[in-house]
């Protein structure tokens, strides 16, 4: 019989377990994440009979050996964060650390269950890339408005009577009236931090255009579901990926943080954040939505419950529509 491999991927370093059929440990190795590493392991593998290789993070850390393993006619699937904890779970006496979290993704991969195809570059990866561009830029901006706002208090107390955010052009303008009555390095600071924010909005709405027209250039049907637009519809496709992927409606319900249990890791904060903009935005314009969320309410749900309702059944909206445009590409192909 083969062996499975677990690999925990992280920015400098992979550690690499191996496990045998009935999931006892072969051997774990650690090695640096670099072309060298990757050599090294499949050195290392070719010594084993491999069934099957479970990697954590194929998108990101792990996306440089994934390639170079598939490339190899490794076959390679995706191990979600949350099999890799609840793997975890059955063995709390190893703790938390990269060997141990390997041995837990070479267990979930020998278990094959819930296991993902592992993500593909191409239109879909580059709108996570733009994405996730969009959202350093946000943050940026965030903390360059939090520093204003502590000069501001700081320099001219009560400026809040004049200034009310700086997340606008109208904000930004009245703040350097503010500063404009003192000549101190505080004063002068606010108004380089202005020009800062005046900056990040550019490229901001830059980043969002870019966003809509690779929105665009895919085709998908996502946009013309009431609730989604292009940022929305960017988030789903960026983190999904290959939707194929997706062995079900309650599979995506999982990964996007709708269904009961939670797993806990980047794409679900992205993925739920998106469901719940698309949420938001149909409480506010749709009829429908809103009877909805009336019907839970009257069942007894808490608001909570009623919005968690809602945000799953609007998730199963968005896997129907995934699927049917996978279809629909392998028609046209």
């Amino acid at each position: 019989m083969g062996v499975a491999v677990g690999v925990d991927s992280h920015k400098r370093s992979f550690a690499v377990a191996i496990v045998d059929d009935i999931g006892r440990d072969v051997g774990v190795r650690q090695f640096p994440n670099n072309p060298n590493g990757h050599t090294r392991i499949l050195e290392w593998l070719a010594g084993y009979d491999v069934d099957l290789v479970g990697v954590e993070g194929s998108a990101n850390f792990g996306a440089g050996l994934t390639r170079v393993l598939v490339a190899a006619r490794v076959t390679v699937k995706e191990v979600p964060a949350f099999l890799t904890a609840r793997e975890r779970g059955r063995a709390p006496s190893q703790g938390k650390s990269d060997p141990a979290d390997a041995r837990a993704i070479a267990r979930s991969t020998l278990r094959g269950q819930g296991l993902c195809e592992p993500l593909h570059d191409g239109p879909n990866a580059d709108l996570k890339l733009l994405g996730d561009h969009r959202d350093q830029l946000i943050k940026a901006r965030q903390r360059v408005a939090n520093q204003t706002h502590s000069l501001l208090v700081r320099t001219f107390p009560g400026y809040e009577g004049k200034v009310k955010r700086l997340s606008t052009k109208k904000g930004i303008r009245a703040a350097r009236v503010v500063a404009s009555q003192s000549d101190s390095v505080a004063a002068e600071l606010i108004a380089v931090n202005l020009t800062e924010l005046e900056g990040f909005d550019a490229r901001i709405v830059a980043s969002e255009k870019r966003i809509k027209q690779a929105v665009a250039a895919t085709k998908t049907s996502l946009t013309a579901k009431k609730g989604i637009g292009a940022i929305a519809a960017a988030m789903f496709l960026g983190e999904v990926n290959d939707p194929r992927r997706l062995r079900s409606e309650s599979a995506f319900a999982m990964i996007n943080g709708s269904a009961p249990l939670r797993a806990s890791s980047g794409d679900i904060r992205r993925l739920n954040r998106a469901l719940h903009i698309m949420a938001m935005t149909l409480l506010r314009t749709d009829e429908e939505t809103k009877a909805y969320v009336r019907r839970r309410r009257a069942e007894g749900k808490t608001k909570r419950e009623a919005m968690r309702a809602l945000k799953r059944h609007l998730s199963n909206v968005v896997y129907r529509c995934l699927m049917e445009d996978c279809r629909n590409l392998e028609r046209a192909a």
